[in-house]
């Protein structure tokens, strides 16, 4: 596929006999005839803003759209999730892309499995539906760092979202691959794309006035020819409208709708009115409520939104999971990281499962389109299967050996700019720091986000970003100092994104002297991780095990496998693998009290289930069909 430069636009000749071959390549293996209309088989325009309307080739065009995910949802469930997207009424999927899972190392790009866009967007089209693409390189979306690749913050100067050379360079780099996907994908070329996004809410964090113009000739120079949104909330929206660009606005409530609505005219004079972004419902913080926007509160304020002339995307529609270590974090007075479950109470719940506000909004938009609506798809089954005891424990210093050979450092070193992973850093899990000491006293330093502090392998306390001291007992003889550091997630909004390093952040102190002498281990956990220990290095479950510890149990499965919910009653704190799938964190703080485990991950049979536990671990992991969000609170 081509690579073309931001700095150059190609030949128009040469660039659209490439894209048309490109198309054909794409295309031949789909069947797009009784996709779109007979009148729409030879396409010319595209979706453009005409005064007030939305116009498709020459006809006013409704977007009514809802936002999926396909990293949040196994690939899998993919069709299904889509098909109940248009039976309740809809015609647009809206997606975004995220740059630091498809770029997890500089230069290496995965677009498999999971990840696989360009699947996602044509089965989005093979079940009826048009797409709107929100390509970022920042998407926000209560994503690890807004789903900026963390190996960018390896540079001490680096200034995100702005002109700064090395950022733009990486963001060139990355636009040229992902937008040779992308461009066959367009609606003028045969693809279901209708618009693409310039990146997001830029209005609310505005630190560079050439930016915005960069993206978008970064979009344009690389074949991107359908219609250009923004998208931006009340905090941004008069610094984020741009020459060319038609702006959306994002909300939740009717008295915001009628000043955003006021406001956009005022600025871009007559022009289709559009909610990007109504939010259905909101999404949960560890320790915090769990989030409840009424159902009728929502078709109230969808109805108003159509019935002010504007059209709608319902964020979300499906939220899904945060599986593995993807989720984000806001840090404005207080850090507070996100909850794996992104169920957002939205319009289908985190398993796929209908709600009040499907069936409500279903009939509204079954009322505006005036012809009958495709039948729902059955609910996918769900089961509880019988509670696992865990047989075998490892604890983590017994693990250890068998790890990759440790980062020797005299001082601390922060995950991002650790020499692993062919130098691009670590970007999620546990960082492991050891070093020697000689005497007790006060430990303080800079932790990011949760440090467990142990003397050998007894625990003494927490360094965080309340707790800034731990207090070093007096104990005889060689002295094993170990922190054990979180990355809980990097924060995906706000002003101090380019402050997201994690691990220990400069010197680890212990009465005013800085240490030295650290071996630091790396524990991302990624897949392959259990591959080194497992067999005959697993020991019974001891009375006492000595924590952080592994825990390995059997799921057995005697049928086709179903859906289910994971229950850790009576542990504490930790993440779930299961058949070498990151189902993502647990902790008994809340809101979250279940893992959603897709049956698509199980297997008839034997099921390998490993528990990394922290602190406590309780006597069985159990299983239910439905979800444990905790108490709730109704979002204003």
């Amino acid at each position: 596929m081509p690579t073309w430069s931001a700095r150059r636009r190609p030949g128009r000749t040469l660039g659209l006999l490439l894209l048309v071959i490109l198309s054909f390549l794409v295309l031949r293996r789909w069947s797009w005839h009784g996709l779109v209309p007979t009148w729409l088989r030879h396409r010319h325009s595209g979706l453009q803003a005409k005064g007030q309307n939305f116009m498709l080739e020459d006809s006013t065009f409704w977007i009514f759209g809802g936002s999926i995910h396909y990293f949040r949802v196994p690939r899998e469930y993919w069709r299904d999730r889509l098909l109940k997207l248009r039976a309740c009424g809809l015609n647009t999927l809206t997606t975004y892309v995220p740059w630091n899972l498809h770029e997890p190392e500089r230069g290496k790009f995965d677009f498999s499995g999971n990840l696989d866009l360009e699947a996602f967007v044509l089965l989005a089209a093979e079940v009826g539906l048009w797409v709107i693409l929100r390509p970022g390189p920042y998407v926000c979306s209560e994503l690890d760092l807004g789903g900026l690749p963390s190996w960018l913050l390896q540079d001490s100067g680096m200034r995100l979202r702005t002109t700064y050379k090395g950022f733009t360079d990486a963001v060139d780099l990355y636009f040229d691959h992902l937008m040779s996907r992308v461009v066959p994908l367009q609606y003028r070329y045969g693809g279901p794309v209708i618009a693409v996004q310039v990146e997001n809410e830029y209005g609310s964090y505005n630190r560079d006035p050439a930016y915005m113009p960069y993206v978008k000739r970064a979009l344009e120079d690389r074949g991107i020819v359908e219609l250009l949104l923004t998208s931006d909330n009340k905090d941004g929206l008069s610094k984020g409208v741009m020459d060319g660009v038609l702006a959306t606005i994002n909300l939740q409530s009717q008295s915001e709708l009628q000043l955003l609505v006021t406001y956009l005219l005022s600025v871009q004079s007559v022009q289709p009115k559009m909610v990007m972004e109504y939010w259905t419902g909101w999404f949960d913080s560890w320790g915090g409520p769990h989030n409840i926007l009424d159902s009728s509160e929502v078709l109230k304020t969808v109805s108003a939104i159509v019935d002010a002339g504007s059209s709608i995307n319902l964020y979300m529609f499906h939220g899904g999971t945060n599986f593995g270590f993807m989720n984000g974090a806001l840090h404005f007075q207080d850090y507070k990281s996100d909850v794996t479950s992104y169920d957002y109470d939205a319009v289908l719940t985190e398993a796929g499962d209908y709600t009040a506000k499907y069936v409500k909004l279903r009939e509204f938009f079954g009322s505006v389109s005036g012809a009958p609506l495709p039948l729902p798809p059955d609910l996918l089954p769900k089961t509880a299967y019988e509670a696992v005891k865990p047989v075998f424990c490892l604890s983590l210093w017994d693990v250890l050996p068998y790890l990759e050979e440790p980062v020797s450092s005299e001082k601390p070193v922060n995950m991002e700019n650790l020499p692993i992973n062919d130098g691009n850093g670590q970007s999620f899990g546990y960082t492991l720091y050891e070093t020697t000491i000689t005497s007790s006293g006060i430990l303080s330093g800079l932790v990011r986000d949760r440090g467990q502090v142990f003397v050998n392998t007894v625990s003494v306390g927490f360094l965080d970003y309340k707790r800034k001291e731990v207090a070093i007992p007096l104990i005889q003889g060689f002295i094993l100092l170990r922190i054990l550091v979180e990355n809980c997630g990097r924060v995906n909004y706000g002003d101090n994104i380019n402050d997201q390093r994690k691990g220990l952040i400069g010197d680890l102190y212990l009465n005013d002297s800085p240490l030295r002498g650290f071996k630091i281990y790396s524990l991302e956990m990624k897949k392959g991780f259990f591959k080194s220990f497992l067999g005959d290095k697993w020991n019974p479950v001891p009375d006492v095990p000595t924590f952080p510890a592994f825990f390995l149990g059997v799921l057995s499965v005697p049928l086709s496998p179903y859906d289910t919910f994971m229950k850790l009653e009576g542990w504490e704190k930790g993440v779930v693998f299961v058949n070498g799938q990151n189902l993502g964190r647990y902790w008994n703080v809340g809101p979250q009290e279940t893992l959603y485990l897709p049956g698509v991950w199980l297997a008839e049979g034997i099921n390998q289930v490993i528990v990394f536990e922290e602190k406590m671990a309780g006597p069985m992991i159990q299983f239910t069909e439905t979800p444990h969000l905790g108490r709730r609170q109704y979002v204003d």
